[in-house]
């Protein structure tokens, strides 16, 4: 008996949901001006996330370096990765043996 009034209610509440979001009035079209504005904005939000991350990775480095020094462990600094080289470059040419 719970069971059928526990459907009953949630069928209530569907079907009044569905009501009152099809009496909304459509969405107004945006206007460039305020596309432009939504894209300043989620470059700005991009941008300091990207700097949160950057600080985030920095303060996981330093105290990783911190507990190993406190351990007495030596830890070679990081290494830059070199940038691979650019798709479709040329490869460079071997020096000709002198002979």
């Amino acid at each position: 008996m719970k069971t059928i009034r526990a459907v009953l209610a949630a069928a209530v509440v569907v079907a009044s949901f569905g009501v009152a979001v099809a009496k909304l009035p459509p969405a107004a079209p945006t206007t460039d001006a305020q596309k432009a504005e939504a894209k300043a904005k989620a470059d700005a939000a991009a941008d300091l996330a990207k700097q949160q991350q950057a600080k985030a990775e920095d303060r996981v480095a330093a105290r990783y370096f911190a507990d190993m020094k406190a351990q007495g462990k030596a830890v070679p600094p990081p290494q830059m990765a070199a940038a691979p080289a650019a798709p479709g470059a040329p490869a460079k040419a071997a020096a000709p043996a002198k002979k």
